[in-house]
């Protein structure tokens, strides 16, 4: 068996105005994950997406999932041998979690085990990025970033990628609206809004992307009280980019009244997930709110400290 997996991801801070050059900070959850098994058969090289009703694609479909795999040939140099791949993920489609870039990269580490040969990080992650265009139009390049390389990224589109410290765990719940939203919809009609209006629509960006700095600097130094304020005004600016929903606005004050340090949207927006900061003490009421609010599903992670 031949295996390739990646994880599914969240933003924590600075989605939309990454795609304009402001930094944004997101996380792994390995609790949700993308796998593909390539098995040696006796056909034509294809895939199979078992989340897709089992749809039998071929390598040479304009397809996202046979171009990852096209341009994993080309980076090994190697001609597609008789093969399957079979493609299965945990992760929720357009929810905002990543699920593209987590089976694209699936898709090529399963290519390489399977030809016994090695790709870079670095590597795998310009292969994703590609995939991603199909998807978003014009990505920013962190959910192919934090999902290839499984860590905390404080990302800066086009900068060096910084591995962020985390002194305090921080408590997650994720919760989902049960709304599906495209992320490549939502990206195009923020930049409608800067282009109809720069003035206002640029500074509230450069607002998202102050409070991701400031993040930045909360995480390191464990002040958690902190990190929920900056999620409610992080949130709250993003309302303003129209990227919120009335199933969002919903799970995020019925967090923030049981007690959630902060909660925000997560992701492209317009449905999809939200998340919330807790603590022990208070994630346990948070869930049982978000329940009731209507949340489709709840998943609870932890961002670890990292060592100092």
């Amino acid at each position: 068996m031949f295996r390739g997996t990646a994880p599914a991801k969240i933003i924590l801070f600075g989605e939309h105005a990454v795609v304009y050059g402001q930094p944004a900070i997101a996380a792994p959850v390995n609790s949700l994950f993308a796998e593909a098994i390539a098995s040696p058969i006796n056909s034509p090289f294809h895939l199979i997406a078992l989340d897709l009703e089992s749809q039998q694609i071929p390598l040479t479909a304009e397809h996202s999932l046979a171009l990852a795999a096209r341009l994993t040939f080309n980076a090994l140099e190697l001609s597609p041998p008789q093969a399957s791949i079979q493609i299965r993920s945990t992760i929720p489609l357009a929810s905002g979690l990543g699920s593209g870039a987590a089976i694209s990269a699936a898709i090529v580490r399963s290519i390489c085990s399977l030809m016994e040969q090695r790709l870079s990080d670095e590597q795998i992650n310009e292969i994703v990025y590609e995939v991603e265009k199909i998807y978003h139009g014009t990505p920013s390049g962190i959910d192919n970033t934090v999902i290839v390389y499984n860590q905390v990224v404080y990302f800066v589109r086009g900068e060096p990628i910084q591995h962020l410290q985390v002194k305090r765990p921080l408590r997650l719940l994720i919760a989902d609206t049960g709304r599906k939203a495209l992320t490549k919809i939502a990206v195009g009609d923020v930049r409608k809004l800067v282009e109809a209006n720069p003035g206002k629509y640029t500074s509230i960006i450069e607002q998202i992307g102050t409070i991701a700095k400031q993040a930045q600097a909360a995480m390191s130094s464990g002040e958690l009280d902190r990190l929920g304020i900056l999620m409610d005004e992080n949130h709250c600016l993003l309302d303003q980019l129209t990227v919120s929903s009335p199933e969002l606005e919903t799970l995020v004050n019925a967090a923030r009244q049981a007690g959630a340090a902060g909660a925000k949207l997560s992701g492209g927006g317009r449905g999809g997930n939200m998340i919330a900061l807790c603590t022990e003490e208070t994630k346990s009421s948070v869930r049982s709110a978000l329940e009731q609010a209507g949340a489709q599903r709840i998943i609870e992670t932890t961002i670890a400290a990292t060592e100092e």
